[in-house]
């Protein structure tokens, strides 16, 4: 248990210590903004460079006022030594000669000093017993210690030694002056190289910052923001285009992923929908079949003619509505349909003769409007009939007024139309109308003996055929159904087409009501 508290306490002072070590350190802690590293980056480049410069130029310096006031000490050695030896008293003769920069002391053969002139107001410099410091410049300090030399001794006439020194006060204070002179001019500098180079900086990264800006923005959702172009010439601009293009392709990503996203949704929500509707409409007469077959195994079906045509009767609806469904499954699949020309008023008047024929005591009318060329079409006809013969049982099945088949051309197009009076649909019915298994009524009987797929089997076939179909209602005012096929003088279709077999209607069928009349007449029921 001790050992354990121990442990505990060990590794909290671990992560405390570590903790100060972060905050301690500010580089480790949070990152120094770029447009500081650079200020600071150049200002430590060109302090050094400022530096480096001038401990050369003071050290040349240095150097050359060293070199010229040993020349000029050398030159006056010279001389001295070489002088004719001067009368006695030296020192009285010497006494008042005007100041000069050289110290000079004369030492004879036994080491007495014959002359010694210092015309500076400073102390005499601190030389050997001798006289003799060398034949080459040496520094040697004042006696107090106060003043700097230069001094060089030369061997002469009296057997001894001329030692000349030069006080070299000025050389030291025009380096030092020349030192504080480029401190100050360093920190002029780095001063006002910090201050420019800070807005400079500042304002050549600005479009980094608006960079930033518009990232932070696209983080949030806005993805339609863009960086701001700049001179393609730039690496600013360069980057903002690169950026832009990245931005372009990531929001056509995003929204292709968003489509394809609704889509799989909404795709998945139908099929959902589909199977639901498919099996109740298959289970519906397959509980009746196998209803009345139970009743009739068991004996209690007294009517053997009614169960059978019940029987009969949901067997054919179960084949018509799988029939329907391998229809839909096939155009699904885009499988190639027939080519041939059809005529649009062909197929309008037989489904007028077919319509006279199912139900005698309904008025079906067709009219036909003027338009430029002919309703011909290239297609399948079996199911362009089929496209038709939906509508027209579609409007004999849900109304009780008289239906009206309208044919004809419009610009490019040959259209067909199916109006009826009857009560119509509501906006959101309309909408959904030629989706499968659907119906306006939200019952889930059948007593209209459809199985719910005619106008999705009419939407389908009309896209097959290049074409469009529409629903224009309201309710209480009817609805016409209108289909839009590209005209066969209008398309450019290499395939072969046959020509239409001439259709013979039923002889005992009632001759169609022909209303001819303008595109630009009204179409309302």
């Amino acid at each position: 248990m001790a050992w354990d508290t121990y442990c505990a306490s060990r590794d909290e002072r671990l992560r405390e210590e570590q903790l100060a070590l972060l905050v301690a350190v500010p580089g480790v802690r949070r990152g120094v903004p770029l447009r500081v590293s650079l200020v600071v980056g150049t200002l430590v480049l060109v302090a050094l460079g400022l530096v480096a410069s001038g401990i050369a130029v003071t050290t040349t310096m240095q150097r050359t006022m060293m070199n010229r006031a040993d020349r000029e000490l050398i030159d006056a050695a010279n001389g001295w030594a070489n002088r004719p030896p001067p009368p006695p008293p030296a020192f009285e003769t010497t006494r008042h000669r005007p100041p000069s920069l050289f110290f000079i002391r004369t030492t004879d053969d036994r080491g007495r000093v014959v002359i010694m002139l210092n015309d500076r107001a400073r102390a005499d410099p601190d030389l050997p017993f001798d006289n003799d410091v060398g034949g080459r410049p040496v520094t040697v300090r004042s006696s107090d210690g106060g003043t700097e030399w230069r001094a060089v001794s030369r061997h002469d006439a009296l057997g001894g030694y001329t030692t000349v020194a030069r006080d070299i006060t000025d050389v030291r204070t025009t380096v030092r002056d020349l030192l504080w002179l480029q401190v100050a001019i360093g920190i002029a500098v780095l001063t006002v190289l910090g201050v420019a180079g800070y807005w400079l900086v500042h304002r050549s990264l600005r479009p980094l910052a608006e960079v930033e800006a518009t990232a932070a923005d696209i983080a949030a959702g806005h993805l339609d923001r863009r960086v701001p172009e700049r001179d393609p010439r730039t690496e600013v601009g360069r980057l903002s285009l690169a950026l832009n293009g990245m931005l372009a392709q990531i929001q056509r990503a995003v929204a292709d992923s968003e489509k394809s996203a609704k889509a799989a949704r909404t795709s998945e929500e139908r099929m959902r929908r589909f199977i639901t509707d498919a099996s109740h409409e298959l289970r519906t007469p397959l509980t009746t079949i196998r209803g009345y077959a139970e009743l009739y195994r068991q004996g209690a079906a007294t009517d053997t003619e009614l169960v059978l045509g019940r029987i009969e009767g949901e067997s054919t609806r179960m084949g018509q509505l799988v029939e329907d469904l391998l229809l839909l499954a096939r155009l699904d699949a885009h499988r190639p349909m027939e080519q041939r020309l059809v005529d649009l008023l062909v197929l309008a008047t037989d489904a007028v003769h077919d319509a006279k024929a199912t139900a005698p005591e309904r008025d079906v009318e067709l009219e036909v409007f003027d338009g430029p060329g002919t309703p011909e079409v290239i297609g399948d006809e079996l199911r362009l009939r089929q496209v038709l013969g939906n509508l027209v049982s579609n409007a004999l099945g849900h109304t009780t007024a008289a239906v009206r088949v309208r044919v004809g051309t419009e610009g490019d197009d040959a259209v067909l139309e199916v109006i009826d009076r009857g009560p119509g649909m509501t906006k959101t019915d309309a909408e959904r109308v030629f989706e499968r298994f659907y119906r306006a009524d939200s019952s889930r009987t059948r007593s209209s003996g459809g199985t719910g797929l005619g106008l999705s089997i009419v939407d389908a076939l009309t896209a097959a055929h290049g074409g469009t179909v529409t629903v224009h209602t309201a309710p209480g005012a009817g609805c016409r159904f209108e289909v839009r096929l590209p005209r066969a003088d209008m398309t450019d279709d290499d395939a072969d087409v046959d020509e239409p077999e001439s259709a013979t209607p039923d002889a005992a069928a009632s001759e169609p009501k022909i209303v001819r009349a303008s595109r630009s007449e009204s179409a309302q029921p």
